[in-house]
């Protein structure tokens, strides 16, 4: 029998954090060659250090693009908002080292007359959804991310002692549960980034708790409830400056902030055909949807490929005990509603076009679908054909 009495902590990191700053780098750049080429194929790594962006991979698109790559690092810096003495989006160095696409690996993935498109890697994937929040996400991940997102926007409009704030950030909750739903927070951890140099950690606290507390449902802060914010005294020198940053350090911000498994392999920088994206995508979606549905409480899917084979190798589902029909049928029913080949997974979510610089900072999960088919996986428009089948 599982707990129902505990405390549970995620945390997230800010746009300005060195790891996301190069994701933001990798994502930017995978959007350009897509809306030149939707069919484009993109393996993109970023490292970032004090004044200098460095920028690898694997490409096979636009040679205008390639071209580019440097002209789009210096947006995204000057975007997020480093224009300090050892990190300045005119300033830093930048080296391109993208090279053209193995070809032992474009044969595997490529479709061919008698073969179909296959997975550009092997690996597993995994998908995880929970009724605790209106997004279907856990709440301590949640919400974590909520504030880093609402100082930013803060900081960004530049109103009052926001404009105070740098943007690197890491926020961390510790979420009590209680009978197995989450009812308040038991510490709140903020590290914030000050432009002003005789600011303290009091004062970095009077900036930012109007807006931790706007973002948290109502009661969840008690007199109980633990207070760490800028707890070193200072933190001015930051971002690729103070620490370096590596694209796909941060999967588990990315995904369910610890609540669920990771199968190891990150998102920004990889074009769709490639299954660590793609396939994690199309297991949130279908989780999502089994959650939203009501056949569950809560539910991780997992599924696993072989490079250059197209249909997944397996698929499982969990429904931790919540489940109101059998799980085996759950993973027939999956299996069946949504084509998992790569192929069909682009097609059935529009993956193929420019959607993923916005995915690299505050999670690719519990967001808003987006008009023009931005997080079009976390959309619930499954749910009526799930409950008809059961």
């Amino acid at each position: 029998m599982s707990r129902e009495n505990y405390n549970f902590t995620s945390e997230s990191v800010s746009e300005g954090h060195p790891d996301k700053v190069c994701d933001r780098i990798s994502d930017s750049i995978l959007d350009a060659f897509l809306e030149a080429d939707p069919e484009a194929r993109v393996g993109c790594e970023t490292f970032a250090t004090t004044n200098r962006v460095v920028i690898g991979g694997e490409v096979r698109g636009p040679d205008d693009v390639k071209r580019r790559v440097e002209e789009i690092a210096r947006s995204c810096v000057k975007d997020i908002g480093y224009e300090q003495a050892g990190f300045h989006w005119a300033n830093m160095h930048v080296d391109n080292y993208m090279n053209a696409q193995s070809s032992d690996i474009a044969q595997g993935v490529d479709a061919a007359a008698e073969k179909d498109e296959g997975a550009g890697d092997q690996g597993i994937m995994f998908g995880y959804a929970v009724n605790e929040t209106r997004d279907f996400m856990p709440a301590p991940i949640q919400y974590a991310h909520a504030i880093l997102r609402r100082l930013a926007e803060e900081r960004r409009n530049g109103a009052g002692d926001a404009s105070k704030l740098g943007p690197d950030a890491k926020s961390q909750l510790t979420v009590k549960y209680r009978g197995g739903k989450p009812v308040g927070v038991a510490s709140i951890v903020l590290s914030n980034q000050h432009l002003d140099e005789d600011l303290t950690s009091e004062d970095v606290r009077s900036i930012v708790e109007p807006y931790i507390r706007d973002e948290l449902p109502d009661g969840w802060i008690g007199a109980e409830t633990e207070w760490h914010v800028n707890p070193t005294g200072r933190f001015v020198i930051g971002g690729p400056d103070g620490d370096a940053g590596l694209t796909g350090r941060k999967i588990i911000v990315d995904t369910y902030g610890g609540a669920a498994p990771h199968g190891g392999g990150a998102f920004s920088g990889k074009d769709p055909t490639k299954v660590d994206r793609s396939a994690s995508y199309a297991a949130r979606y279908l989780a999502k949807n089994i959650v939203a549905a009501g056949l569950a409480e809560r539910c991780c899917l997992q599924l696993s490929y072989a490079i250059g084979v197209a249909r997944p190798l397996s698929i499982r589902v969990d429904t931790y005990g919540t489940g109101a029909v059998p799980e085996d049928r759950l993973e027939q029913v999956a299996y069946r509603i949504i084509d998992l080949t790569p192929r069909g997974i682009r097609k059935h979510l529009n993956l193929n076009r420019p959607i993923y610089q916005r995915t690299s900072a505050y999670g690719h999960f519990g967001r808003s679908p987006e008009p023009d088919g931005g997080f079009s996986w976390e959309r619930t428009d499954l749910v009526e054909e799930l409950r008809a089948e059961f």
